[in-house]
């Protein structure tokens, strides 16, 4: 077996990890929830739903990539079995569809960045509702930095893992840098008045909202999306894993890493909003492209240190935004070039192919339907139209790993009945094949942390249940709050949804045929090996390793060869 892709050590995974996580919604959605919800409040359900949901998936995505050695297609195909490849595409593809308008974004906050370094954004007279307005109602802009975000991704994952981590690494550190700068002067701002107001609200419980359903749900909401749980981006990190990695210990430093980034940046924005703004709230509250694009550069404008305490507070904190931005658009690429290495693709020219279609993609994000709302405000209807779309179905990614892990215990339990080794019944399925992918891939003798039955529980009874609630409350509050919320045409409505989620689907069943008609070739580092036959998927005879030769796939195997002597050469 020949040498693969592989990371150089924990840290490199860590901080990749890391940076999978950290995106926009940790620095411009959490503050707004945070203000929304009570405060300090919230982090009480948020908090909680770190152990209960977010780590215990993670926990199973590192195992799952770990032990395939492939992305995502690759990991259903061989823990879910061959009809279930299709799951993995389903993965890639939500990930990458909200990659095509993530972009966008992305090329907002570098943007900002450019605004606020050069002070256009510090002057007395400066209007931030006419900026935001020019920018966004400008395409050539839009798409200059939306190209210049996929130039910057493509240059950091055209290597392959050592790239990747080495670019986590000196983004990460730099954003901890830059976040933590703007603190320092947001709580002098805040501190100025003596009262530290913003700082005491972030961290002050209101018992009575913590009855309130809403608070829970919308604390569940936050930790499933900050921390990319269940979203195929640790399976694929899990790929360039060294043999001996421990996968809980990871889990547990990426979930706390991720949400003391969120913690860091929330109290930021709101002590700086707090320090300035005589209705904070309302500020906060005013939806996630207002208080970012709008209200932060007016309050950041009013930061001691004379002239050059603005322009570095506006300038660190939309480049820590755009650092967090960047590092979440690695991951998502990299998720979908895995994903055509490991069926034989060259990886160069996949990772060209991955970035010219998310740029075309990503063009109507930025330049179709944008509108002005009620306060004049400009606002892109078609970006948000996709992600109501899209953001959603990366639900259904979680729900397909916990159904993976449900099946193999059921598989090994019923095998172990069949040869009389184990109990019938649901106590002999209670005993055995609940705590079978626990046992046989996350308990690996790797650990330094071994996880017990309270991980089982989370995954096969937490879960399902937080699935259906969170489900269940976003449709339900769509149907109550949308006008015509069935009509087709309605592009906020619940049947548009439903109507795209269907048609991908069932197209993505219809491949499945020819996704497994495919070698698949597993990534696996020196000394990494380790059997896969008894997984439902495990003993195809064109899942072979990196390098192998395939009956007639030869032209595969030797693209491979040229591939990894590029990368370990």
């Amino acid at each position: 077996m020949s040498d693969s892709d592989q990371f150089n050590g924990r840290m490199g995974l860590i901080f990749a990890s890391i940076g999978a996580a950290i995106g926009t919604g940790n620095i411009w959605r959490f503050p707004r929830m945070v203000g929304a919800n009570g405060g300090g409040t919230f982090l009480v359900p948020w908090l909680f739903f770190l152990f209960v949901w977010s780590i215990p998936l993670v926990i199973a995505e590192y195992a799952m990539g770990k032990r395939s050695r492939t992305g995502t297609i690759g990991t259903f195909r061989i823990f879910a079995g061959r009809k279930f490849a299709w799951m993995g595409l389903w993965t890639a593809w939500i990930s990458t569809a909200i990659g095509f308008y993530y972009a966008v974004v992305s090329g907002w906050t570098l943007k900002y960045f450019q605004l606020g370094i050069s002070g256009a954004l510090t002057g007395e007279k400066v209007d931030t509702t006419e900026v935001w307005n020019a920018f966004l109602q400008s395409p050539g802009q839009v798409i200059f930095y939306q190209f210049i975000v996929v130039l910057l991704v493509l240059g950091a994952i055209w290597k392959g893992a050592k790239a990747i981590e080495k670019v986590n690494f000196y983004l990460m550190i730099s954003l901890f840098a830059l976040l933590f700068l703007t603190l320092f002067l947001s709580l002098w701002m805040d501190a100025s008045d003596g009262s530290l107001d913003g700082a005491l609200f972030m961290f002050t419980i209101d018992f009575d909202m913590l009855f309130e359903p809403e608070v829970w749900i919308n604390g569940l909401s936050q930790s499933a999306w900050s921390c990319s749980a269940g979203m195929g981006m640790c399976i694929t990190y899990a790929v360039y894993m060294r043999k001996d990695e421990d996968t809980v210990l990871n889990a547990f430093t990426m979930g706390l890493a991720n949400n003391s980034i969120s913690i860091i940046a929330g109290l930021a924005v709101l002590s700086a909003i707090f320090a300035v703004n005589p209705d904070p709230l309302a500020t906060v509250t005013g939806g996630s492209s207002a208080i970012t694009f709008l209200a932060l550069p007016e309050v950041f404008a009013q930061a001691p240190g004379g002239a050059i305490g603005p322009l570095f507070m506006m300038a660190g904190f939309f480049l820590a935004l755009s650092f967090a931005a960047i590092t979440s658009m690695i991951s998502t690429v990299e998720l979908c070039v895995r994903n055509f290495v490991d069926h034989g693709y060259d990886r160069e020219r996949s990772v060209l192919i991955t970035g010219i279609a998310i740029f075309l993609f990503g063009l109507p994000s930025a330049v179709m339907w944008i509108k002005l709302d009620s306060a004049g405000v400009a606002f892109p209807e078609f970006l948000e139209v996709q992600d109501h779309i899209w953001g959603y179905g990366l639900m259904f990614s979680g729900l397909f790993i916990a159904f993976s892990i449900w099946k193999y215990g059921y598989i090994k339990w019923r095998k172990q009945v069949d040869e009389g080794t184990a109990p019938d019944g649901l106590a002999g399925y209670m005993g055995l094949g609940v705590s079978a992918f626990r046992d046989d891939f996350i308990n690996t003798g790797d650990n330094d942390l071994e996880v017990g039955r309270w991980w089982d529980i989370m995954i096969y009874l937490a879960f399902p249940i937080l699935f259906v609630v969170l489900m269940g409350s976003y449709f339900t509050d769509m149907i109550a709050n949308t006008d015509n919320v069935w009509d087709p045409a309605n592009p906020k409505g619940l049947s548009i949804i439903l109507l795209f989620w269907g048609v991908v689907a069932v197209t993505f069943m219809f491949l499945n045929k020819f996704l497994i008609a495919r070698p698949l070739f597993r990534n696996i580092p020196e000394g990494a090996d380790v059997d896969i036959s008894s997984l439902p998927g495990g003993d195809d005879e064109l899942v072979v390793a990196l390098g192998d030769v395939v009956p007639g796939f030869e032209h595969l195997a030797a693209k491979e060869t040229v591939l990894e002597a590029e990368i370990t050469g």
